[in-house]
């Protein structure tokens, strides 16, 4: 193991543990290459690897920073596939019904998830995502305005991610999920069909770019019918 890969696992270790404040900036890279014995180079390669598995972002002018982690009973996945549901049914047909598209002041939750202050406006996205014409999945998206600006209700007819990557020119890094069951609502009786007594599989998810900056903070919510979750560990 190199050096800056065990440095990685430390930081990656407090990071889980909630050795730093989250609202706080960590130490910076001096601070951190004298504390571990290191060089700055080396420092600065160990952050590199959590920024890119979407444990820290950089913002500019102010510092490292974690991003929120969920510390619930539920099951968490750090993903590296963040290809949208028009990509991940390739061949099938995609529709969306637009059900809310608004631009708001974010709550203290959505600004902290999204790493932005209560004063930059976000998107709030529900869409209903059809498959072959019938209800799949459920959206509610949250997005800071600036980062991902000119959204239309064309593009929330077509995809989102698509935009972000193709016209935005902005290469998404991954995604942390939260994957927890959960009652039906009435949206759920509504727009997926479901019954009063049917449980729903909701994802909670904080996608970020590859400079780790999250851009997007969701809630997708599945019928139980409709849903498969496939998990790979490969031990290194």
């Amino acid at each position: 193991m190199t050096k800056y890969e065990s440095i990685a696992n430390e930081m990656r270790r407090r990071i889980k543990e909630g050795y730093y404040p989250i609202d706080q900036p960590i130490p910076d890279e001096l601070s951190l290459a004298e504390e571990f014995g290191s060089s700055r180079m080396t420092m600065r390669k160990a952050l590199d690897l959590l920024v890119s598995e979407g444990l820290l972002f950089r913002k500019r002018g102010h510092g490292t920073f974690i991003i929120q982690m969920y510390k619930n009973q539920s099951l968490n996945v750090i993903s590296d596939e963040s290809l949208g549901l028009s990509n991940l049914v390739k061949g099938k047909p995609v529709s969306s019904k637009i059900i809310q598209f608004t631009i708001e002041f974010p709550s203290e939750e959505v600004a902290g998830h999204l790493a932005i202050g209560r004063q930059e406006p976000v998107y709030h996205i529900i869409r209903l995502r059809m498959v072959d014409h019938e209800p799949y999945v459920m959206e509610e998206t949250y997005m800071p305005s600036n980062l991902i600006p000119g959204i239309t209700e064309d593009i929330l007819h077509a995809s989102i991610y698509n935009y972000i990557q193709q016209d935005l020119d902005l290469k998404i890094g991954g995604a942390h999920r939260t994957i927890m069951a959960d009652k039906s609502n009435e949206l759920d009786q509504t727009y997926l069909e479901c019954k009063k007594e049917d449980p729903i599989l909701q994802v909670v998810q904080v996608g970020f770019l590859n400079n780790g900056v999250p851009f997007e903070y969701s809630f997708s919510r599945h019928r139980y019918d409709k849903f498969v979750f496939t998990s790979v560990s490969v031990k290194k």
